[in-house]
């Protein structure tokens, strides 16, 4: 019925994007990541609810292998 909307972005364009990387590799900021198997998915997700997160979560993908 002639609805329109629009939606935006708070975090900036790509300009503002690069000038943030550009800061944090001169000043070397850089993000903590775990890296886990996926087998510990689970964990990973209670520690989730119980607000034990300080970092970044990433999948070994090699743990998703079947042999």
């Amino acid at each position: 019925m002639g609805s329109r909307r629009v939606a935006g972005s708070l975090i900036g364009g790509i300009a503002e994007t690069q000038e943030i990387l550009d800061f944090c590799a001169k000043h070397y900021v850089y993000p903590e990541c775990e890296m886990i198997n996926i087998d510990q998915i689970n964990d990973v997700f209670a520690r989730l609810e119980q607000g034990d997160m300080a970092h970044r979560f990433v999948i070994d993908m090699a743990s998703l292998s079947t042999e």
